[in-house]
């Protein structure tokens, strides 16, 4: 008998970001009925470190949980026919597709086929053009030879061509978010990457997958007011879609947290400045006429959006070195503790300044107090301990360290009964943004086996 049911693809999230937990994909993998995991790990600044490691060795600069989360799941993932999607490739993806067949290897898997999706990096373009920053309107050109990485926000259409050679890992590195998830789409179903319409609800549902516990409940949980099931074992989500881009938005039965039309809105609205023109690779994206429906406990059901003609430039977050930040911190608890705090702040204000040391940016702040909303919206109250931290952004590694170490010496040269005293020194990597043409931006992809 022919089956004539709709077809329905089932996408699961596996990570949100880089640090993101492991046993959560595993659940999907083990128990979600997938066709597709997608592991999402890059956010702006994450590139740029990753370019860094590279920089000073040439294996390095992908994910660094890739082994971690491929050993968890690839023997499961191959044995269900589950593909892989990911941009752990970061700043190597060719690295991270080789590291991946040796893993394979090294669990006994018969075969495997990796294709790996290049031309992010655009470093040497960059170069070429005169480029505006987009956050300062400043020239690219003022940043120097600070610059350190370059990477566009490609889209689908280099994914798709890795699916249609049959991989069963995509590795990607700089790569629109929903892109990871809309590609599958595109590929199973055969839609048009002119289909405005299907792109933009593509797009929708990768936004709403992207950031895995988010839409299931974490980030949201307030006691009393928004309360989350079993938030220990919060579940990632993955979603059912059919071929005329319809969706719902669930998680395995039996996992922790919840799929709300709540948790989806919030999820919906997270970086989102004009939900009527979400602008991406593959579409401007118009999510202004999308409903959620709850449909039964943990599923909503996602529709509504659209979309118009794609942008003619991309996206390209620069990297660059920004100077060091030296920090230190120090407790106090007690009777008088705010008081004994603010002590070592103003003694270390006085003791900086007078050491010739020129800040970009400082920060001397009462954590329990006054670190988050600052001195207009202080705490009412006398708290019963304080920890004071000074953050001081400076030009050079020595500068740094002399700022940690003026902290570290409040031991015996502050007020009474400090304690705990933590310090660092790190190099500041930041990250602006700027536009490039998107035909100068040029995709391939490469396959291994195993």
């Amino acid at each position: 008998m022919t089956d004539t049911s709709p077809k329905t693809i089932r996408i699961g999230a596996g990570a949100g970001y880089s640090g993101d937990r492991i046993p959560p994909a595993v659940e999907l993998a083990d128990k979600g009925d997938l066709d597709y995991l997608v592991f999402e790990c890059l956010a702006e600044r994450t590139i740029a470190l990753a370019q860094l490691e590279r920089s000073q060795d040439a294996r390095l600069g992908f994910d660094p949980l890739l082994r971690d989360r491929m050993e968890a799941v690839l023997l499961s993932c191959a044995s269900k026919g589950v593909k892989i999607i990911t941009n752990m490739g970061a700043a190597n993806p060719q690295a991270a597709g080789e590291e991946v067949i040796k893993i394979a290897r090294e669990l006994g898997l018969a075969r495997l086929k990796v294709a790996v999706v290049h031309g992010d990096d655009v470093l040497p373009l960059i170069h070429e053009q005169a480029l505006t920053i987009m956050e300062s309107g400043a020239a690219l050109q003022s940043l120097g030879s600070s610059v350190l990485s370059a990477n566009a926000y490609i889209g689908a259409e280099a994914l798709v061509e890795a699916l249609q050679r049959g991989a069963d890992v995509v590795i990607t590195g700089r790569v629109a978010d929903p892109a990871l998830f809309l590609a599958p789409l595109i590929h199973e179903f055969g839609w048009s990457m002119s289909d405005w319409q299907k792109m933009g609800q593509g797009t929708v549902i990768g936004h709403l997958l992207e950031c895995a516990g988010q839409v299931t409940g974490g980030y949201f949980a307030d006691p009393g007011y928004r309360d989350v099931p079993d938030l220990a074992n919060l579940g990632f989500p993955f979603a059912e879609v059919s071929a005329e881009g319809h969706a719902i938005i669930t998680k395995v039965e039996g996992s922790g947290g919840c799929v709300t039309v709540a948790t989806c809105t919030a999820q919906l609205l997270y970086e989102i400045e004009d939900p009527a023109s979400y602008l991406q690779p593959d579409v401007a994206a118009d999510f202004s006429g999308v409903t959620l429906t709850q449909v039964a406990p943990n599923r909503v059901r996602v529709e509504g959006a659209t979309g118009r003609q794609r942008p003619a430039s991309l996206k390209v977050t620069v990297g660059h070195r920004d100077g060091f930040i030296g920090e230190g911190q120090i407790s106090y608890a007690g009777l008088g503790a705010q008081a004994r705090g603010q002590l070592a702040l103003d003694v270390l204000r006085q003791r900086l300044d007078a050491s010739g040391i020129q800040a970009l940016d400082s920060r001397y702040e009462l954590i329990g107090v006054n670190a988050i909303h600052g001195p207009s919206l202080a705490a009412g109250y006398e708290p019963y301990e304080v920890r004071a931290r000074v953050a001081m952004r400076v030009t050079t590694r020595k500068e740094a360290e002399r700022v940690a170490n003026e902290v570290e010496a409040m031991y015996l040269n502050g007020p009474a009964s400090g304690g705990g005293v933590t310090k660092s020194v790190r190099e500041v990597i930041a990250a602006v943004s700027v536009l490039v043409p998107r035909d100068l931006v040029r995709t391939s992809v490469t396959t291994m086996e195993l």
